[in-house]
């Protein structure tokens, strides 16, 4: 049996291929990376690329050492006798803070917008949206508090998926306070599940000594009856008035730009350093796990990468999920484009003058061309089966002449192009 991809990835397939769908087709993540670029550029934000691997000890420190992504579903990187110093990250943020203060990039006018997308890796149970190797568009800003900058970061989010076409989708907004807050809220809960806590998943039990909020965001079905049974009072109601006024100062820049949401007081951040603003993306087509992607402020991270205090906000969505989405909406992505002109010899002798022509032509546009000699018939069927524009045969009166007799393969239409004149038309017509 031939080596199959490992379970739990995906190949990114060109048009046309017989297994194609469009979570496996490479033109919708490019199409979906492009709208990401388009937004999120003109708001700001700059481009930033991480290696896809990391030094462990800044994945522990920035997804948590009590989560179950550090506990369970991290990657070890090992080679040339290496011991699992390196993993292969699993979400994106804490590599941007560390190139954020190892490049010295707080050098730069704050506000720092940047934006990533790339492959990310986990180690979990595969189904339907969730993949070991699944790819992210990642949005984040440092440098810079206040409620204002929350609330662009969600219409950002929001905005991206709006111009991809997706309609059916929700924010879930939240807030998980100030540290004091959290303080004074993790003491409630381990007030109220201890003596319960033969009762807890093993995890939880773990999580009730290191941090009591990440028993609220418990994949465990016995962990969620219980919260429901104990009727767990929510963050929400716990706010200092600084971090209320600030969730009620970003619900109303979202209120005035009419970006909706709804409030969710179940959305908690359970390491220490987010604070605040915490929101999910959601929509009903990907499932019963419905979230497309979510964000929240973490202002101490940071400095717990070992740097100074930097505010931070930011997001991410799943590609894939994403796509799930969209097809669910049944919203059509464009195909992955063909050439501008398709070039055929229809002899041995001017096989090497048509790829001559495409090399040239090529400055102006995607122009290519058939390797071996075509009937007129067969060329053009080539032609459309590559979704090109316009195609064109070359015999020995073309060569000679100088003109090409281009056809336009979605009318039929047919012209004479001097070769003189090639550059400037497909210049016109890729315009």
């Amino acid at each position: 049996m031939a080596i199959q991809r490992p379970k739990g990835t995906q190949d990114l397939l060109p048009e046309g291929s017989p297994k194609l769908s469009l979570d496996t087709q490479a033109s919708a993540f490019t199409h979906i990376q492009d709208v990401a670029r388009r937004v999120l550029e003109r708001a700001g934000a700059q481009f930033i690329a991480t290696p896809i691997f990391e030094d462990a000890e800044l994945v522990k420190r920035g997804v948590g050492g009590s989560t179950d992504i550090v506990r369970k579903e991290m990657f070890t990187v090992t080679y040339f006798g290496d011991h699992g110093g390196f993993i292969l990250r699993p979400e994106g943020t804490a590599g941007i803070v560390r190139a954020y203060l190892q490049a010295g990039l707080k050098q730069l006018p704050a506000p720092l917008k940047l934006w990533t997308h790339g492959p990310m890796f986990r180690a979990e149970n595969v189904q339907k949206g969730r993949l070991r190797q699944f790819h992210q568009v990642d949005y984040e800003v440092l440098g810079a508090e206040g409620a204002l900058v929350d609330a662009e970061a969600i219409a950002l989010m929001v905005g991206v998926v709006r111009e991809l076409g997706l309609k059916g989708v929700r924010v879930k907004l939240g807030s998980i306070g100030d540290p004091e807050d959290r303080e004074a809220y993790n003491t409630y809960l381990r007030g109220l599940f201890t003596p319960h806590l033969e009762r807890l998943s093993e995890d939880s039990k773990d999580r009730l000594e290191r941090n009591p909020m990440r028993i609220l965001d418990s994949k465990s079905a016995q962990d969620q009856d219980l919260i429901r049974e104990l009727d767990v009072r929510p963050m929400l109601d716990s706010l200092g008035e600084a971090a209320a006024a600030h969730f009620a100062q970003v619900r109303a820049y979202l209120d005035d730009w009419g970006v909706a949401y709804d409030v969710d007081p179940s959305i908690v951040r359970g390491l220490d350093y987010y604070r605040r603003t915490a929101w999910e993306l959601h929509h009903e087509g990907v499932g019963a796990k419905s979230a497309l992607g979510g964000g929240g402020r973490y202002d101490g991270l940071a400095e717990q990468l070992g740097g100074p205090m930097v505010p931070g906000i930011g997001w991410a969505f799943g590609i894939e999920r994403l796509l799930i989405a969209l097809a669910a909406e049944g919203v059509a992505l464009p195909a992955g484009d063909g050439p501008l002109l398709y070039l055929a010899a229809m002899e041995d002798a001017q096989v090497a003058f048509a790829a001559k022509v495409a090399q040239e032509a090529r400055a102006a546009a995607r122009v290519e061309f058939a390797y071996r000699p075509q009937k007129p018939g067969n060329a053009f069927r080539d032609a459309e089966r590559r979704r090109a524009r316009y195609a064109a045969v070359i015999g020995s009166d073309e060569q000679e002449r100088g003109v090409l007799k281009l056809k336009h393969l979605g009318t039929g239409a047919q012209q004479d192009v001097a070769l003189t004149d090639l550059k400037t038309f497909l210049e016109q017509e890729n315009a």
